[in-house]
């Protein structure tokens, strides 16, 4: 209410007074979008714990985390990478309606069977998941979809359904994984051609 009735004031006056005055207004809108934007730090600092290096470092971690567990157990890192954004968004601390835990969403009945005593550690949740997949993977003959689905919902339902549940969120979020990987297939093949254009280019 005090802003509008400042707006009002503003715009009954001379209009060389309203240049000076919306100057003012200017700076202290200014002022105050950036003690909003420091509250709006505060906030996220306090709801999820993190200072800014903290919230860097939780996507920065994963990245050699995942490099290990690929080699470790045989998984392409890509696919690593794509599971944990589409389960998590990369977010160490996720819980999902269900009860999922963690990076890679893992149940709490899954963590305990793989031995995952901290889900929300980024090391021991990424390497259970790892661990699960790869299994998942053996039981279908490193049939990537069909071990995604049943990463999603299960090598029951897969093996009842004899492929791909009819699930409309197991069939997105298989079909948003294999995207990604296909996306980063396509920059793999046109990456070299670029260096090559541009090697071409420098020796002319």
């Amino acid at each position: 209410m005090s802003d509008l009735r400042q707006h009002l004031r503003l715009m009954t006056r001379p209009s060389w007074e309203r240049t000076r005055s919306g100057a003012r207004t200017t700076r202290r809108r200014s002022g105050a979008a950036r003690r909003i934007g420091g509250c709006a730090a505060l906030v996220l600092t306090v709801l999820f714990g993190y200072t800014a290096s903290q919230r860097r470092a939780a996507f920065e971690e994963p990245r050699a985390i995942i490099k290990e567990a690929a080699d470790r157990y045989g998984v392409d890192e890509a696919l690593i990478a794509a599971v944990i954004e589409a389960e998590s968004q990369f977010n160490p601390r996720a819980v999902s309606r269900r009860g999922a835990q963690g990076l890679m969403q893992l149940m709490p009945r899954t963590a305990a069977s793989l031995g995952v005593a901290d889900p929300f550690s980024p090391r021991e949740n990424i390497d259970g998941g790892v661990r699960h997949l790869r299994a998942l993977m053996d039981r279908f003959d490193n049939n990537v979809p069909l071990a995604l689905a049943a990463y999603n919902a299960g090598h029951v339902a897969v093996i009842q359904h004899r492929g791909i549940p009819p699930y409309p969120q197991t069939r997105a979020y298989v079909n948003r994984i294999l995207k990604r990987l296909e996306r980063r297939d396509a920059a793999a093949r046109v990456i070299p051609v670029v260096r090559r254009t541009g090697q071409r280019a420098a020796e002319r």
